[in-house]
């Protein structure tokens, strides 16, 4: 059985190799949050433009404050967006804001805290000394420099820069679809009133839900029974999207019928279990030229595997570089002991006290509690070699 390591590499690996030449699309820059990049985006100007203050102070030459107490006369005041026309001489001073540009002749900012003033004489409190409380012109980026490599997904932060670059469109990959087939008698709709042995299908609006997470789009196909051809004829149809992701029939019952199904379907699976608690039953296939996902039905399961296995998956299909897990560290508030020989990921909650991170794994009743998973910030990650911990150590978590 593959390590959940193996396994996310053998998605990675095979993705990679079956991956599309990827399709381009130029889209309103608003439009773009969450695309992935498909040209390089470069600086129009030097950033910053000019030499800017980062306070609100006064603009002086350095050696007239080279030591406290110097003053000196203030002769204009300089707003973000504005400018002053002439070089600041000898013991003159301008008032400048944070963002505006530094004058010609000033090599210095002083920040008006540690100021006197009166009338328009300026004492300086400190002595001044050159560059301080000033960003240099280029010193963020150059002309023409690549401040977005291809392939990088925009966030709030590299929309914040195409934007302060005038990239009002911008070019992108297409984004994958993504067809979402639950399975299961049990399961009915969430519009529906379940029996008193049925269940609704949250497990399709979670998927959904991760789906566009992950930047792709996802295609609700509801849910089939546990018949053969029923299952069959969905498969199918699901296999018209980029992706197929199948909730629940991949263990061992009876009526877990997806990977006969698939096999049927002349489907190559790459691997059918993985060495992690929760989502051990977890299927990794390609039919008909297309990645398929069998995840286990139980929620906590399906929120594993689809972060472990199916995250990557969508990363290479919308054109970047598969994300590294997302595996932050933090104080344990109590021992842990889990069976050995398994990567575990426990719902957990992960908090802020006294200036640390702490986590702690929560009570939970196994993989099917969702309202456990729903109180949970995070996963808390044992790791197959090292089943026992003790208060305090420092232990791997996934934030959710």
């Amino acid at each position: 059985m593959l390590s959940f390591v193996e396994a996310r590499q053998k998605v990675i690996e095979v993705i990679t190799a079956m991956r599309p030449q990827p399709v381009h699309e130029t889209i309103d820059l608003p439009r773009a949050a969450g695309r992935v990049l498909a040209v390089p985006l470069p600086a129009d100007r030097d950033y910053p433009p000019f030499h800017r203050s980062t306070r609100d102070g006064f603009a002086l030459r350095s050696m007239d404050a080279a030591s406290p107490g110097a003053t000196l006369r203030r002769v204009a005041e300089i707003k973000a967006g504005s400018s002053f026309n002439r070089m600041v001489p000898a013991g003159e001073c301008v008032q400048i804001m944070t963002g505006a540009p530094v004058p010609a002749g000033a090599d210095a900012v002083a920040m008006i805290e540690q100021t006197k003033i009166a009338g328009d004489r300026v004492t300086f409190e400190r002595a001044a000394t050159a560059g301080q409380n000033i960003v240099a012109r280029g010193s963020e980026a150059r002309a023409g420099e690549e401040l977005l490599a291809a392939g990088m997904r925009l966030g709030y932060a590299e929309m914040a820069l195409a934007a302060q670059v005038g990239a009002a469109r911008v070019e992108v990959f297409a984004t994958p679809s993504v067809a979402i087939l639950s399975t299961g008698d049990e399961v009915v709709d969430v519009a529906d009133q379940p029996g008193p042995f049925q269940v609704r299908n949250g497990n399709g609006i979670a998927l959904e839900t991760l789906v566009a997470r992950a930047g792709a789009r996802p295609y609700q196909m509801g849910n089939a029974v546990d018949e053969v051809a029923v299952l069959r004829r969905a498969i199918e149809r699901g296999l018209e999207a980029d992706v197929l992701i199948l909730s629940g029939g991949v263990s061992m019952g009876k009526y877990d019928l997806v990977e006969q199904v698939l096999a049927e379907l002349g489907a190559e699976i790459f691997f059918d279990a993985v060495a992690i608690r929760p989502g051990r039953p977890a299927v990794f296939g390609r039919c008909r030229n297309k990645p398929v996902f069998g995840l286990p039905g139980n929620p906590v399961s399906t929120m594993v595997t689809f972060e472990l296995f199916v995250v990557p998956a969508l990363d290479i299909l919308s054109g970047m570089t598969a994300r590294p897990l997302k595996i932050t560290g933090a104080r344990l508030t109590h021992p842990l002991h889990e069976k050995g020989g398994m990567t575990h990921f426990l719902p957990a909650r992960l908090d802020w006290v006294n200036g640390q991170a702490v986590v702690a794994a929560m009570p939970w009743q196994g993989s099917g509690d969702t309202v456990t998973l729903a109180r949970a910030n995070a996963l808390l990650v044992v790791p197959a070699e090292r089943p026992d911990w003790e208060t305090g150590e420092w232990a791997g978590v996934i934030p959710r």
